[in-house]
């Protein structure tokens, strides 16, 4: 990984390319993020830098944290994100990453939190087909059917699809495009859907399969 961000989903829109093509992107409020720690190898046992990113209130912050963002000299923040970075050398504690670590044409990998369905069906969780809407059938439509024989093996195998906890997950999407990077008000597009709901914390890398 040679760069990486924290955002926060604002929601999506189109751009317009030059030959009138439509473009769905993702707008993604990406940084100011203020570097917090510095962790190395004589230290650690590895490389990596911790960003922080939204403001909150001091009174918000229990005292461990509060120390934390106090010795790093930075204001109070809400999420914490730490980037094993190849190159660590040019940040340092108290330096601020904005969108413009990302440029118009990059491919960027982005990690989110997905929204949460709660206890859902086979249906639903995992595109089952209904069974037939004819007599004898009834009266549940939407349950998932036989799940194999009955005299053997007289149990149901594991990973067969059943009804669960649907969503509110953490997903990485790969390769997605950065249409536009707007410095001046923090905001970077990004080509395609993101997971997460409007207001979720999104991670943005710099893509690991380019």
């Amino acid at each position: 990984m040679k760069k990486g961000i924290i955002g926060k989903k604002l929601g999506m829109t189109q751009i317009f390319a030059e030959d009138g093509s439509v473009i769905p992107v993702t707008v993604i409020e990406a940084g100011p993020c203020s570097v917090t720690q510095k962790k190395t190898v004589e230290t650690d046992g590895y490389e990596a830098v911790q960003l922080a990113f939204g403001d909150l209130r001091e009174k918000l912050v229990n005292k461990p944290r509060a120390g934390h963002f106090k010795k790093a000299g930075v204001s109070p923040k809400r999420h914490l994100k730490e980037f094993r970075l190849e190159d660590i050398s040019a940040l340092n504690v108290g330096d601020v990453v904005a969108a413009d670590t990302f440029a118009s044409g990059d491919k960027v990998d982005i990690t989110g939190i997905t929204k949460g369905h709660g206890y859902s069906g086979v249906v639903k969780r995992w595109n089952a087909h209904k069974l037939r809407m004819t007599h004898g059938v009834g009266p549940v439509h939407r349950q998932p059917g036989s799940m194999g024989a009955n005299s053997s093996p007289s149990r149901i195998f594991k990973n067969k699809i059943m009804p669960g906890q649907y969503g509110n997950e953490q997903v990485t999407v790969l390769n997605l495009e950065v249409v536009k990077v707007d410095t001046d008000k923090n905001l970077i597009a990004v080509k395609g859907a993101v997971p997460g709901a409007k207001g979720g914390i999104v991670f943005i890398r710099d893509s690991v399969k380019a």
